[in-house]
C-alpha cells in the first residue's frame, strides 16, 4: 500500500511539472528596458514639481492631471486619473512588458516612469494606436492570427510590435523572439504572437510600405 501511494505521488509530481509546455520565448527584461532610457531621460521640471499640477500629451489630447501625487508612476495616472486602462499593472517593475506604452516613439514600461516627468513629451497608449472600431495592422493581424487569448497581455505586445516593425520592418524570426522576450503571455500563445507579427511585415512588405 505504502508502495503504490508513494508512486502515485510520483507520478502526480510529474504530472504537475509537465502539464504546461515551456514557453517558446524565454523570460527576459521587458524589451523597453533594452535602451537606457530611464537614467536622467525624464527629468521632472521645476514648475511641476513646486505646483503639484501638470499636463500630459496622450494620444494627441491634452490632459490635465490635478491634486495628484508627484510620486505616482505614469501607468498609474494613465489608468486611474485618466482612464485609460488599456495598459495593464502587473510585476510593476518592468519586467512584464504589459504596461508598455511609447513615450516620443520609444517603447517604455510606464511602470517605472513618474508621470510628471513625461510632461511635454508625446505619449501613446494602446487606445491612441488606432481609431475605435478601425484596429491598425497589428491589432487586425493578431485576431486573425488568433493571438489573442485572455487578452491581458496583448495591448502591451502590440505596443511592443508597433515598436519593433518602426525599427526593423522585416525581422527574422529570431528577431521577434528576442524584442517581444520581456512582454510575458501567461497564457503562453507565443506561437500566434510571432505569427501575427510576421504576417504583419509580409503585408507590409508586399504592399511596399516597408
Amino acid at each position: 500500500m505504502r508502495a503504490a501511494l508513494a508512486n502515485s505521488q510520483r507520478l502526480r509530481v510529474v504530472r504537475l511539472t509537465t502539464i504546461a509546455p515551456r514557453p517558446s520565448i524565454g523570460v527576459t527584461p521587458s524589451a523597453c528596458l533594452h535602451h537606457d532610457c530611464y537614467e536622467g531621460r525624464f527629468p521632472m521640471s521645476e514648475s511641476v514639481a513646486l505646483n503639484e499640477q501638470y499636463e500630459l500629451h496622450v494620444n494627441g489630447e491634452v490632459r490635465p492631471v490635478r491634486d495628484s501625487w508627484l510620486g505616482e508612476s505614469l501607468l498609474y495616472v494613465l489608468r486611474e486619473r485618466l482612464g485609460l486602462l488599456g495598459s495593464k499593472g502587473a510585476c510593476e517593475q518592468g519586467e512584464c512588458g504589459s504596461c508598455s506604452v511609447l513615450v516620443d516613439d520609444e517603447l517604455v514600461c510606464s511602470c517605472l516612469v513618474l508621470a510628471a516627468s513625461a510632461v511635454d513629451q508625446s505619449i501613446v497608449t494602446i487606445e491612441g494606436v488606432a481609431p475605435i472600431g478601425s484596429p491598425s495592422d497589428v491589432q487586425q493581424a493578431f485576431v486573425d492570427a488568433g493571438a489573442v487569448q485572455c487578452g491581458f497581455c496583448t495591448p502591451g505586445l502590440i505596443m511592443a510590435t508597433h515598436a519593433l516593425l518602426e525599427r526593423i520592418a522585416d525581422p527574422t524570426e529570431f528577431e521577434i523572439r528576442e524584442e517581444l522576450s520581456g512582454n510575458v503571455c501567461r497564457c503562453t500563445g507565443y506561437g500566434r504572437i510571432i505569427e501575427a507579427v510576421q504576417r504583419v511585415a509580409v503585408s507590409r512588405r508586399d504592399s511596399g510600405q516597408s
